[in-house]
């Protein structure tokens, strides 16, 4: 069920609670190149959105000015962990986590992003 991504934009829709509707869907910026992914969110104040770092199991904040959310995913893009991370920190290798997403401190809790949720990822097209 492997999926690959490449550097772009697109929708991010996440699945809270089940049952719970349709989703929330959040403007996503796609970071799969290994450029883009140590590029990440360094030097910006924050994020429209969200950015996902595929493949990743791990994240820093070193270089940013901002605290993040980051929440890990499996392949099948669930949720396995969601923490807010100050900036200067490492955070710790999730063993089952293949991607990243990372966005503005506090907004995953108000989508509904979190452990055991489920999320898809709609490209733009070219």
């Amino acid at each position: 069920m492997g999926r690959r991504w490449r550097d772009g934009r697109g929708t991010l829709t996440v699945y809270g609670e089940p049952g719970a509707g349709a989703g929330v869907r959040v403007p996503l910026e796609i970071a799969a190149s290994y450029r883009a992914r140590t590029r990440g969110l360094l030097g910006r104040d924050g994020v429209d959105g969200a950015i996902l770092l595929t493949p990743a199991g791990s994240v820093h904040t070193f270089g940013m000015r901002v605290p993040i959310d980051v929440a890990y995913l499996d392949r099948s893009l669930r949720v396995v962990a969601v923490r807010t991370m100050r900036p200067g920190r490492l955070g710790l290798p999730r063993p089952r986590s293949r991607h990243v997403l990372e966005a503005g401190a506090g907004v995953m809790a108000e989508w509904g992003l979190r452990a055991g949720a489920r999320v898809t990822v709609e490209p733009e097209a070219p």
